[in-house]
Formats: C-alpha cells, structure tokens, sequence
C-alpha cells in the first residue's frame, strides 16, 4: 500500500490539501499546489504529493517549516480605505506601514489576502478578505473585475488623445492600456487635468506607466470604485465588512454614465 493512500480516499473528514491551506487562510488552491508542487509543504513529516488528502484536527501539516492552524478562519471581506503611504504586502521588508495596519482591531488575529493591489503613491478602495479562493477569484485576469480610478494629472490632458488610452501601447514589453477614459470638468478648450479611468487587468502602476509614457504625470491617483462596490461612505483609513451579496456585487458592473468626452473600448474587441 502507497504510504499517502489513507489520505487518498473520500474518508469522511478528510479534505484536499490545497483546500486545507486555502481555508486555514494561508494562500489560495491554486498558489497551495505550486508550493505543494515545490516541495514546501509537508504533511506528518513527508513532502506532501499532488492530490493529497489531510484530516484537519489530526495530521500536522506544515509549509516552509511553520505549522498550519487546523481550525478555518472565518470568511471575512472589508473594504477599505487607504491613504497614501501604505503598501499592500503582508511582508515588504523595505516598508514597514502596510494597509493591513488598517484592520479593525477584533479582526488582527486573522490572516487577511490583498485583493487587487494599489501602489504606495495611490489611495482609494481595496479589499481585504481572509477567503483565498475570493482573492484569488477577484485577481485572476478572467474575471474581468472592472476598476475604477479617478486620476489627477500635472498637465492638461485634450479630449483628442482620449482614444490613445483605450488603443493603449508597449512601454519596456508590457502591454498598456485602458477599457474606458472620459475627462473630468472639461475646460472649453476640451483639456482637463482630471479624468475618470476604467480597467479590469491593472498590471503594477499601469495607470502611472501609461500617462507618463504619453508624457504626462500622474500627481494623484484614487480608486473609487471596485465592480459594483463603491468607496463612497467609507472614511480615509476606514473599513466596512461587506455582506455576502456585497462581495457579489464586486463582481458586477453598472452601466456607465455617459460623460462629456469620453473613449472606451468596443465591446467584444479582440486584445490589442
């Protein structure tokens, strides 16, 4: 008999390793098989094999040489408020203020996922949520989760050059670009320094990427809305628990209003 086939039936009890991890709040299924696929995570001392089946409560699995708590932490998703100033890592060893200093204090002693990252610089509403399986949902490219930012820029932006954004460029190989931008409070010249910018994919400082290599800069940059999910009513540095239906409409995305000048992507277009 194969040493791992007790964990290998449907034995009551019993559940998938990578679901083990995703519920003791440790990573998602997916970021779970490619440490079991490394040969990170062990189980009652053996590396641990693809596919392995565990009995919370009573085998002892580890990963990277600390234990895993057996007992699953709750579903809990925030939105939040950040300042400027704070990065969205659970460890940066190089900044020390992280949004998760702005957890609710009855919620410290559970580990919280970053779903969906705003750079140091930038400001607005990000989702905390201790449900891997959600953070992983929310970041994966095929979702589509639309986000919504309201950007401030140094210099005059003209209605003409909207429909640059949307057909995007490649800047140092990465492919930049936005689903929709519409200037803010449009001066009668049709320039504006404040515009309002959609995108469902957000690669690191796309936003900032883009601009800058059209020659403008970014001075201020803030994420209103995720989804659905809107900022409005949450103090800066605040967080409110969504309920199940909430966290459903980060998923969704209301008809967007037209505005005075504006650009989007067509619907249904193939990638740039």
């Amino acid at each position: 008999m194969d040493e791992n086939d007790e964990h290998q039936g449907s034995g009551e009890g019993t559940v998938r390793l990578q679901k083990f991890m995703a519920d003791a709040g440790l990573c998602s299924r997916r970021a779970a098989e490619a440490l079991i696929a490394q040969g990170e995570v062990w189980v009652n001392g053996k590396m641990a094999i693809a596919g392995q089946k565990v009995t919370p409560g009573a085998d002892k699995v580890t990963v990277g040489g600390r234990h895993v708590r057996t007992q699953p932490q709750p579903r809990i998703t925030l939105a939040v408020h950040k300042p400027r100033g704070l990065v969205c890592s659970n460890d940066d060893p190089h900044n020390a203020d992280t949004v998760f200093m702005l957890l609710p204090r009855e919620y410290s002693r559970f580990r919280f996922f970053c779903a969906g990252r705003l750079d140091k610089d930038s400001e607005g509403l990000v989702i905390l949520t201790t449900d891997g399986e959600l953070a992983h949902r929310l970041m994966h490219p095929s979702s589509e989760v639309m986000k919504r930012y309201h950007v401030t820029l140094k210099q005059p932006y003209p209605a003409s050059r909207l429909e640059r954004l949307v057909r995007g460029l490649t800047f140092d190989g990465e492919r930049l670009k936005v689903e929709r931008a519409a200037l803010i409070n449009a001066k009668a010249d049709g320039t504006a320094t404040d515009l309002d910018v959609h995108m469902h994919h957000g690669k690191k400082r796309e936003i900032r990427l883009l601009f800058s290599a059209l020659g403008y800069t970014v001075q201020r940059l803030r994420r209103y809305q995720i989804g659905a999910v809107r900022l409005k009513g949450i103090p800066l540095r605040g967080a409110k628990q969504l309920a199940s239906k909430e966290v459903e409409l980060l998923f969704k995305s209301p008809r967007t209003p037209d505005a005075e000048f504006q650009a989007s992507a067509p619907r249904n277009s193939p990638p740039s």
